[in-house]
């Protein structure tokens, strides 16, 4: 693991964002049982956190994507990030919504975007990466061209590796699963059986849940 996703796994739990939970497993909006439930939106209420995360993020940028032209967030939880990744780097913030607005201009996208801008949108969480996808798709049709799509964190799930090779961007991750159980474990935030039975969950969500 990198010194930057062991400090933010770090972060995340010590400011209950991430919350595990193997022997007592949260329920998913899609039904899937889960020992892990995240909300990286309370990280915007620690400026010590929020400052790894954007000055983490900003350093990806410079090293892997210098030509980025514009930050984008996605909504909602995406754009204080992005707001202070774009503030970093002295660029453009756009941000995206989930949808149209269904009154005024109807934009989904708020900000100038010119058509041929490289861009790297940034939201707070990736799951299987439908909904930073969909964003995606919004700034591609507005003439935008995605250079990468970037999180504070991401479960490593298989679908989303499959979601986003198949719209051929890059995706990176400030920290991940892999880490964040990691040292959990070695903070002793769970035990050899929790660790075990997280590991279980990121090979297979549907089977694992069978079993809880």
């Amino acid at each position: 693991m990198t010194e930057i996703a062991a400090t933010i796994a770090t972060d995340l739990l010590s400011i209950q964002a991430v919350t595990l939970r193997p022997n007592d497993p949260f329920t998913w909006a899609s039904g899937i049982h889960s020992p892990i439930y995240t909300d990286n939106r309370l990280t915007i209420s620690y400026p010590e956190v929020r400052n790894h995360i954007a000055n983490g993020i900003a350093a990806i940028i410079r090293d892997q994507y210098p030509e980025a032209e514009v930050i984008a967030g996605v909504a909602t939880a995406g754009i204080p990030h992005a707001a202070w990744v774009a503030q970093i780097l002295d660029l453009p913030l756009i941000y995206v919504r989930s949808k149209p607005k269904d009154h005024g201009a109807g934009r989904q996208i708020e900000g100038v975007l010119k058509a041929g801008q490289k861009v790297v949108m940034l939201d707070d969480l990736i799951s299987t990466g439908g909904s930073v996808l969909q964003a995606a798709k919004a700034v591609q049709a507005e003439g935008g061209d995605i250079l990468a799509v970037g999180s504070v964190f991401s479960y490593q799930l298989d679908a989303a590796t499959t979601n986003f090779a198949a719209a051929k961007l890059p995706l990176f991750s400030l920290s991940n699963y892999t880490t964040l159980i990691k040292v959990a474990h070695d903070a002793n935030y769970i035990d050899d059986a929790g660790l075990a039975s997280l590991h279980a969950w990121r090979q297979n969500p549907t089977t694992w849940g069978q079993q809880h």
